[in-house]
């Protein structure tokens, strides 16, 4: 079933509040901020497929949110419709050329709204489904090598700009070349889905990204993590995939059930740690586990 469309109405007035929700809300999901600051919170707490949008509130005006929104790979891809009394050319101008998609003045005639809308969600759905065809992986729908070796990039930036921690997990399936062999590769198919949405169900943060690695192998994103928090992670992670109960007669588990081995890398970035870097250690991590039993974790850190 199609989702229904998400937009986000951001207004420091209740009556133009009222009068877009009065509007919209037969077609769409419906979510509202009064200001800059409450927009961004709403769109960290739940990403919209559109978002309409004030210029002039107090504090943070809309032209900012939108930067803001265009600099963050989680939200750059959001259209912005700007919906402002501002009616000059120079004030539409800026807002098409920071990342607005279009740009309506007030006082607005419902029926353009309606079409300018439906014609950006139209834009933005097939766009989302390019993303998931370039991006995430076609079996198990977590990200793909490609986008992981982009946001792993993106984020060690970020992170040693903001002096924050930031963790990586590694992890591969117990001996599951075995579990081909023993119960066939469409099965091996399932146990790789059913990793894949276990792991995604323990990434509850939406800065948290998980990614299939390479074969049985698979990654956790895990930005502005302490290695106290990675390693509840890892913990969190080895219990729900035994809790799937995926029987496994050849694998590492005492109870003959999938089981899985984890290998942390955390780190204080900086300019000197790169991509490379951190992905060694997390593999020196993994195979530790696995020398030492498997169904478990090993951490290297640094810094």
């Amino acid at each position: 079933m199609q989702k229904t469309p998400k937009i986000l109405i951001v207004d420091d007035e209740r009556f133009n509040l009222n009068m877009l929700n009065g509007l919209l809300k037969n077609d769409y999901k419906i979510m509202v901020a009064i200001n800059g600051e409450q927009a961004l919170k709403a769109v960290n707490k739940a990403l919209p497929d559109l978002i309409l949008l004030d210029i002039n509130m107090p504090g943070m005006d809309g032209f900012e949110v939108c930067q803001k929104l265009k600099h963050d790979p989680l939200t750059e891809a959001i259209p912005v419709i700007f919906i402002s009394s501002y009616s000059s050319a120079a004030d539409e101008t800026r807002g098409l050329e920071i990342g607005g998609a279009d740009y309506i003045t007030k006082p607005f005639n419902p029926s353009v709204v309606l079409s300018r809308i439906k014609t950006q969600i139209r834009l933005k759905l097939q766009a989302d489904l390019l993303t998931q065809y370039a991006y995430k992986d076609g079996l198990t729908q977590v990200l793909n090598r490609r986008s992981f070796d982009e946001r792993l990039s993106y984020e060690l930036q970020r992170c040693s700009r903001a002096l924050s921690d930031f963790s990586l997990i590694l992890i591969d399936i117990d001996f599951f070349k075995k579990y081909n062999d023993l119960y066939g590769h469409q099965q091996g198919d399932y146990c790789l889905q059913k990793i894949a949405q276990t792991l995604t169900s323990v990434c509850r943060r939406r800065s948290d990204q998980v990614a299939r690695y390479g074969g049985e192998e698979f990654a956790m994103l895990l930005p502005d993590t302490n290695l106290q928090g990675a390693k509840a992670v890892a913990e969190a992670t080895i219990k729900a995939v035994g809790d799937c109960q995926i029987q496994h007669s050849g694998g590492a588990s005492s109870q003959k059930i999938v089981s899985i081995s984890l290998g942390i890398a955390h780190i204080k970035p900086d300019q000197h740690i790169t991509s490379e870097d951190v992905i060694s250690m997390a593999d020196r991590a993994l195979y530790s586990a696995k020398l030492n039993g498997r169904n478990r974790y090993e951490v290297a850190t640094r810094g």
